[in-house]
């Protein structure tokens, strides 16, 4: 197998995938292919088991400053519009209340800023302040048990979108897969890339590819193959494992607790299964691994590739995890892997959520869960919040961790546009049609 390439997108999680859609249907590049080295589509941190299953707005991730949240605004949009306008059947995602809760008076009084004082209010209109009997309303569960004299409020809006990302990458390859431009090759590992005069070399377990631009999608590995063509020397990968614990039909839609500041991780939130409401999720933990996909023991050499060993990465994991809040928060989050001792460890945090939720009502998830790369600065020495991207000569890398599902097709627009300039802009981009198949069909508030 060998071909020439406008351009090659490595990766088939919903980053490529995003990228191959909205560059083989909205541009006029004249031949387009994406390389998976699994043998299916999204069989990774894209499966949807390996997720949060959340489309991330920005409206009740407390973590998130009022600047991040209009970034992630605009792309959770683009992707909701694509799932009004191509999820009909609900076969992909589903629509469900979504809230931030507030218990006690300073949570409360952290969320009426949030809401009144910092502008979330007016960025969301949708987004709405109730209190205890309404959250009683869309949430039985938790209020139900909870100490009638405790203070609570909650954030609520209705765009709660559960979302299957592993479907919505399959879909996204099957709007293009048979036009003309396009081939899409899985079981195929790439080897080696090399820089030539008019681009790229990329060689595979299934030949060789020649092209004139590439984008590396490729999660964790991205930042690897960076390195090994001589970019993102001052970054290395902090590698977090995140799990689950289950539930039976506890929830109807998502709750999140305030996030904890200075981390970089989902606060602990329930929410019901994508595919099965009658399963609540409580998660995720956050636990530190040597290895770039989850359960594969042979990740733990490419971790190894990309972290250097060199005196620069160790002294920032140690200036990382040396921090007062990080540092306990690391050290909890293993002890919830323990057999006995972790469901009991974790119990408060469900409780917090549902209080009437006993030791024996949950159970470690198996199967669930997978690996984001949090991005470390070598020369700052600290962690750099949110996602990645190095643009070289010809070459895009992304490392994307999340929100990177949540602004996949705004990422893939800023790459397209970057692409085409690297094709000497012999090619255009119809955003205009771009947009009409995706934010558009996102419905607004009255």
């Amino acid at each position: 197998m060998s071909g020439k390439y406008d351009l090659v997108i490595v990766g088939g999680g919903i980053s490529g995938a995003s990228l191959l859609y909205t560059t083989a249907k909205f541009s006029d590049v004249d031949s387009i292919a994406l390389i998976e080295k699994e043998r299916e589509i999204a069989a990774i941190n894209t499966n949807h088991t390996n997720n949060s299953q959340t489309l991330h707005f920005g409206d009740i991730e407390t973590n998130y400053t009022l600047e991040k949240a209009e970034e992630v605004k605009e792309g959770a949009e683009l992707l909701a519009g694509y799932l009004e306008n191509h999820d009909d059947d609900r076969e992909m995602h589903d629509k469900r209340s979504k809230m931030v809760l507030g218990v006690g008076k300073e949570e409360v009084a952290e969320l009426e800023q949030r809401y009144e004082g910092e502008g979330f209010g007016d960025l969301f209109p949708k987004l709405q302040m109730i209190e205890r009997e309404e959250i009683a309303d869309y949430e039985p569960k938790v209020v139900e048990g909870r100490d009638p004299s405790k203070e609570m409020r909650a954030l609520q809006t209705p765009d709660g979108y559960v979302v299957d990302y592993g479907a919505v990458t399959q879909s996204l390859v099957r709007q293009v897969e048979d036009e003309s431009n396009v081939d899409v090759f899985t079981g195929t590992k790439v080897e080696d890339i090399t820089p030539t005069l008019d681009g790229y070399t990329i060689e595979t377990t299934d030949g060789r590819f020649d092209c004139e631009a590439t984008v590396v999608a490729a999660g964790s590995h991205s930042l690897q193959i960076a390195k090994e063509l001589g970019y993102g020397e001052g970054k290395v990968l902090l590698p977090i494992a995140g799990s689950f614990f289950l539930a039976d039909d506890l929830l109807n839609g998502k709750v999140y607790t305030l996030q904890m500041k200075k981390l970089p991780f989902a606060a602990v939130h329930g929410d019901a299964d994508v595919h099965d409401d009658s399963i609540t999720r409580f998660g995720p933990t956050a636990k530190l691994v040597p290895t770039l996909e989850r359960g594969r023991i042979s990740t733990v050499k490419d971790f190894l590739d990309v972290f250097g060993l060199n005196a620069a990465a160790f002294l920032s994991y140690a200036n990382i995890l040396s921090d007062r809040i990080l540092l306990p928060y690391v050290l909890r989050n293993l002890v919830y892997d323990v057999p006995e001792v972790g469901p009991r460890q974790f119990l408060p945090h469900v409780q917090k959520v549902v209080p009437s939720v006993e030791l024996e009502d949950i159970e470690r998830a198996k199967g669930y869960g997978g690996v984001r790369p949090q991005i470390v600065d070598t020369t700052k020495k600290s962690l750099d919040m949110g996602e990645a991207k190095i643009v070289g000569d010809d070459i895009i890398f992304n490392i994307t961790p999340s929100p990177g599902a949540s602004t996949c097709l705004k990422n893939a627009v800023q790459d397209t546009q970057q692409v085409l300039e690297f094709l000497d802009d012999d090619y255009e981009f119809d955003e205009e049609a771009f947009r009409a198949e995706t934010i558009d069909n996102f419905p607004r508030a009255n």
